[in-house]
């Protein structure tokens, strides 16, 4: 007989990718309204990110953060125009960004039914301070999420193995209670270091389906059954 699986009670879902479209197809969308090629953007942001000693984590500098908005939206048009001869208008980026962004309906319902289910039901975002109304506005939490961990509250952000100890102690879990639903491999990778279940998201057929194993595991297990 295999070993028994320690029963998953907590879901924790990324929100940008899993919750909303892949961040690529977003930021095709955004960069056709701002005149902007997707790959030259993401170059000027990288180099905010290498000036502020974060290296290729585009993200990191807004993260936690290392700057605010408006900062990070003026070094980046200043990289732009410096590296790319591109002069760009930045100016309120979250409320543009977030401009017509449609939500994961499916993986959506799909937590509503698991948290009827009674599981627990997180957000475990590296979210900007800037960007916390937007996305609010989008996926109200209430009656949805028992709990969100973002990372500009957090002081750390994923993969980074203190954020996750965070969100498990919030849940009141085990780390082997915990997974991660995440459509970026190194925080899948991140989770599972730390004890997790790590989930990466390709769809919310096969994520449904995995998470679906996971907590059939623990009812079996409750049952006096198990593989």
């Amino acid at each position: 007989m295999a070993p028994a699986t320690t029963p998953v009670r907590a879901l924790w879902t990324d929100y940008g990718g899993v919750l909303t479209p892949p961040v690529a197809d977003s930021m095709d969308t955004f960069c056709a309204r701002l005149g902007v090629p997707p790959d030259t953007l993401l170059a000027a942001m990288r180099q905010v990110s290498r000036d502020c000693g974060a290296g290729d984590d585009l993200m990191a500098p807004l993260d936690t953060p290392l700057l605010t908005q408006e900062a990070w939206e003026r070094r980046v048009e200043d990289a732009l125009a410096t590296y790319s001869g591109i002069r760009a208008d930045l100016s309120d980026y979250p409320a543009r960004w977030f401009a017509d962004r449609v939500v994961n309906q499916p993986w959506l319902d799909a937590l509503h039914k698991l948290r009827r289910q009674g599981v627990f039901i997180g957000l475990l975002s590296n979210m900007p301070p800037a960007w916390d109304r937007h996305w609010r506005l989008a996926v109200p939490p209430d009656g949805l999420f028992d709990a969100v961990v973002l990372s500009h509250e957090a002081g750390c952000r994923k993969p980074d193995e203190e954020i996750f100890r965070l969100a498990a102690e919030r849940a009141g879990m085990r780390p082997e209670e915990c997974v991660l639903v995440d459509d970026l491999a190194v925080n899948c990778a991140g989770a599972e270091r730390a004890g997790w279940h790590g989930v990466e998201f390709t769809g919310s057929a096969t994520a449904t389906a995995r998470i679906g194993e996971l907590v059939a595991v623990g009812t079996a297990l409750a049952q006096g059954g198990g593989a």
